[in-house]
């Protein structure tokens, strides 16, 4: 099997649609061989968890530790979801893994076939520990097969998935927290009571960053910078949700077990970096890329946005989000709307569609089917602009500004 006949394979299996069950991962594990052999930081959240994980695996990497990387979704390229010490699988190895778990001939999801990839991939090359983001829920995803979890997070909950998770974030908490079953939980700081409750009923020991060692914090579109615990740490991603994401990272790095300087955290936080997480692709004008898709997150954009009032927006949607209740919270404060297809596809709302609700929350709203021609018009205004709603707009948005490799 060739790297693009993977790529069909993985592709023809759907990502989701089957029943919630850990049933054909646990079959399939037995199929290709033994459980995985390397630790686990398990991480589950609605929103913040793929940077959290880009935190911890960087510091791991600092602290000398062959670590393991499986996040999702990918932005450019599927193999963006597995790596060790930062350098994505090779082609090769991609297409061959997956050729073994096509030899099983079992009814997995992608998301499952991935995950089996990671795991044979993270064996054979002997990964110390490995860092793991559920792709959906907690309790029944895929991820949730490891063993040797020497400690689990959850990152802030909100409201997504409602269909599938629960149409409370209570029940969403419930469905994430299937994943503990480690002695020390971390948990965002931000949590309402009512989901604090339910991650503490789960949790044997949890762990909260405390707010009041918080000092000197100095936020800024290009990366943070802020006073923890009398310790200075910065951060090479910027925007305020930011900085909740570190201190939830360092709180799991503290806490794993591991051997792990503060120079460590350190050094993992100032270079760790995942694309269309408020990335400055423009200074003049200012232009951001964000991939809110959901009300909590549109909602920490919108802290940035406030500060740069008559901004434009291009919104992208895929139809099975809940992008009215983003919209509604977004656009009020915007100067210019420009409603655009996310990519071609049947889940993508289309630019039409999207404009018919927007319009509804800014009167100087448009549509344009043409992407490119919407950041032209974005970029001519020389005002600063917001790109947002989608990872899939994200990545098309950054493939046209050339920040795809």
């Amino acid at each position: 099997m060739n790297f693009k006949q993977a790529l069909d394979y993985v592709s023809g299996l759907g990502l989701t649609g089957q029943k919630a069950t850990l049933d054909r991962m646990n079959y399939a594990l037995e199929r290709l061989g033994p459980q995985n052999k390397f630790k686990v930081i398990h991480i589950a959240g609605t929103n913040g968890k793929g940077s959290v994980c880009a935190y911890v695996s960087a510091a791991l990497k600092s602290a000398g530790y062959k670590t393991g990387l499986f996040i999702s979704p990918h932005i450019f390229d599927i193999r963006e979801r597995i790596g060790i010490n930062g350098e994505k699988i090779s082609e090769s190895d991609f297409a061959r893994l997956i050729g073994r778990v096509f030899e099983i001939s079992a009814p997995l999801t992608a998301f499952e076939c991935l995950t089996l990839v990671a795991f044979m991939y993270f064996n054979e090359k002997g990964v110390e520990v490995a860092v793991l983001e559920t792709g959906l829920g907690g309790r029944f995803d895929a991820t949730n097969t490891a063993k040797n979890k020497i400690i689990t997070a959850i990152t802030k909950i909100g409201l997504d998935h409602e269909k599938i998770l629960g149409d409370t974030e209570e029940k969403i908490a419930e469905e994430k927290c299937g994943i503990i079953t480690t002695d020390i939980t971390v948990c965002s700081n931000q949590e309402k009571p009512s989901v604090l409750n339910v991650i503490k009923n789960h949790s044997k020991k949890l762990i909260i960053p405390e707010i009041k060692e918080l000092s000197n914090v100095n936020v800024s579109y290009t990366g943070n910078r802020f006073t923890y615990k009398g310790e200075t740490y910065e951060t090479r991603m910027g925007g305020h949700y930011q900085i909740e994401n570190a201190l939830t990272a360092i709180e799991i790095l503290e806490n794993c077990g591991l051997n792990i300087k503060t120079d460590d955290i350190k050094q993992g936080l100032k270079s760790a970096f995942m694309p269309a997480r408020m990335q400055v692709v423009s200074k003049k004008p200012l232009i951001i890329v964000d991939g809110a898709h959901n009300p909590d997150g549109a909602g920490e954009l919108l802290k940035t946005m406030e500060e740069n009032p008559g901004f434009t927006a291009i919104v992208g949607f895929m139809r099975d989000k809940d992008y009215e209740r983003v919209l509604s919270g977004t656009l009020k404060k915007a100067g210019k709307v420009i409603c655009v297809t996310a990519y071609e596809g049947a889940r993508s709302l289309s630019a039409k569609e999207l404009y018919n609700t927007a319009k509804k929350y800014n009167d100087n709203c448009s549509y344009s089917s043409d992407l490119k021609a919407a950041l032209e018009t974005a970029l001519a205004e020389d005002k600063p602009a917001f790109v947002f709603g989608s990872l899939y707009l994200a990545a098309n948005v950054l493939k046209i500004l050339g920040y795809d490799n």
